[in-house]
């Protein structure tokens, strides 16, 4: 028998980045005079969030800390969860080891000190792991990952390495990680094999995404979902960013975070699915 949307929770996560920490933007030829694009989209976001009580992840770069942390501050206090998205957002699989853990400690080690909670909790930049990244993860104290999507390949991207769509133990992605550590995969579209959120809502609108959430409750699934502040405002043209990165960016996606949010399910953070593991996952 299927599972009800409402008995099954969602989990809402914001990869917490400006434009300039996105690799569109940072191979990019030209640049913007504007600072921290995307910043001005998170009273948005918690609006709409405090609108529908719901709570939220937001996967942090803590780099951000030095330029505007007021930001991280309120996110926190206003009781959303706050995991790392890394220090300066570089993808993991061109650091060495040494610098792979240093972003992963330094990251988490800034959020605490700035939010007074503690952070368990990562996801990599553009889902970049490598061959140590949950022993890494294990070293530098965090409890559970959220960096593996289970989609098909998607050429130039990510993709075709995984197809475990629940939360689990890491040691079911990856037979050498940690036990105790837990995965938390990010939703994909059954039978189709794409993403439900990120640049797929934009592309497919928000129809698609609400479907695929959906489909996945009713197989028992929590769907994780995830945008960035930046894809709900008006994008500087920059010369060299490519033309998908500014699809249906702005008022499109303020109006599709809404309609997600007014879906029938409780909206959790992504800690609360992880604790609930054995409800959702196997085991």
């Amino acid at each position: 028998m299927g599972t009800s949307d409402s008995t099954v929770p969602a989990v809402l996560s914001i990869d917490l980045e400006y434009f300039s920490h996105t690799p569109a933007y940072r191979t990019a030829a030209g640049t913007t005079n504007e600072s921290a694009v995307g910043r001005e989209a998170i009273p948005t976001i918690l609006n709409a969030l405090a609108e529908t009580d719901s709570t939220a992840t937001f996967f942090t770069v803590s780099e951000m800390l030095e330029e505007t942390p007021e930001v991280v501050e309120t996110i926190a206090d206003t009781g959303h969860e706050i995991g790392s998205h890394t220090h300066t957002h570089k993808h993991l699989s061109e650091l060495s080891a040494a610098q792979r853990r240093e972003e992963l400690a330094t990251s988490r080690r800034r959020l605490e000190s700035v939010t007074d909670q503690s952070v368990v909790g990562f996801r990599a930049p553009s889902f970049d792991i490598t061959e140590d990244h949950f022993e890494l993860l294990e070293a530098t104290g965090y409890e559970y990952d959220s960096s593996v999507v289970p989609c098909r390949s998607i050429p130039g991207w990510y993709g075709g390495e995984y197809d475990e769509t629940r939360p689990v133990s890491a040691a079911e992605i990856d037979p050498t990680a940690p036990t105790a550590l837990t995965e938390l995969p990010v939703a994909v579209m059954p039978g189709v094999g794409l993403p439900l959120t990120g640049t797929w809502i934009r592309f497919f609108g928000v129809r698609y995404t609400i479907l695929g959430m959906r489909l996945l409750a009713r197989r028992g699934i929590p769907p994780v979902l995830y945008i960035h502040p930046w894809e709900l405002v008006d994008l500087p043209r920059v010369e060299g960013v490519p033309a998908r990165v500014y699809v249906r960016t702005g008022a499109y996606m303020r109006r599709a975070l809404r309609r997600i949010l007014a879906e029938p399910y409780e909206f959790v953070a992504a800690n609360t699915v992880v604790e609930d593991r054995v409800l959702y996952g196997r085991g």
